[in-house]
């Protein structure tokens, strides 16, 4: 073959179709590009969505060797009975979660004929974890503020046991015996029961993991 019969062979022969493995455009519909998947780093970072979360929440709620069935409660709410509504709120959505948390309140659970302080005390020992709910009627309270060493005598470090929830008062008149402790500010309820929630949630995932490690 001669040279013009050589290109003019050339511009004839059909262009081969972009191969659909490269993800271009022309790809072939019989051959879709494998969707993108996303990173870790461009998902949500919201508690629900840890990888922890595989084991976890599923685990710690029906299984019946789950660390978290070796307290009688999840949470103790340590408040005045001057916010008993705003507390009673926060139980009701607390209890109503898939997680069922189980939540002491000092006036609907202690035992009828028991010493206050014993029911207390008790209380305290046999919870996970103790929201401190930090209000005027809280910090003028001596009894509150018993309620609140006994928690960090049960849990001196920021282990994540002790939660500080303030509201209606100021930063500024945080209890000292707090300081090392972050606290959450109830700004919009939905908000800090959430946060509240998500809290407890992240304490009993660490302390079902740490257990399950030691055996």
């Amino acid at each position: 073959m001669d040279m013009a019969g050589w290109f003019k062979t050339l511009l004839q022969k059909p262009r081969k179709r972009p191969d659909a493995s490269n993800g271009s455009p022309g790809c072939s519909p019989s051959s879709p590009s494998p969707p993108v998947q996303k990173s870790p780093s461009s998902l949500p970072r919201s508690l629900t969505s840890s990888p922890k979360l595989g084991y976890s929440i599923a685990r710690i709620v029906s299984h019946s060797d789950s660390a978290r069935w070796s307290k009688l409660y999840d949470v103790c709410i340590c408040h005045s009975e001057g916010d008993l509504e705003f507390v009673e709120e926060l139980v009701a959505y607390l209890e109503k979660q898939p997680e069922r948390f189980r939540c002491f309140l000092q006036l609907r659970d202690s035992i009828p004929g028991g010493a206050v302080v014993t029911e207390l005390c008790n209380a305290v020992q046999n919870s996970h974890c103790w929201v401190l709910l930090i209000t005027p009627n809280f910090l003028k309270d001596p009894w509150c503020c018993y309620q609140m060493h006994h928690a960090l005598t049960e849990a001196p470090m920021a282990n994540g046991r002790t939660i500080p929830v303030l509201k209606d008062i100021d930063r500024t008149d945080y209890p000292r015996e707090l300081r090392c402790i972050y606290y959450i500010s109830v700004v919009l309820q939905e908000s800090s029961f959430r946060q509240i929630k998500e809290t407890i949630l992240r304490y009993l995932l660490d302390f079902c993991q740490n257990a399950r490690s030691k055996d």
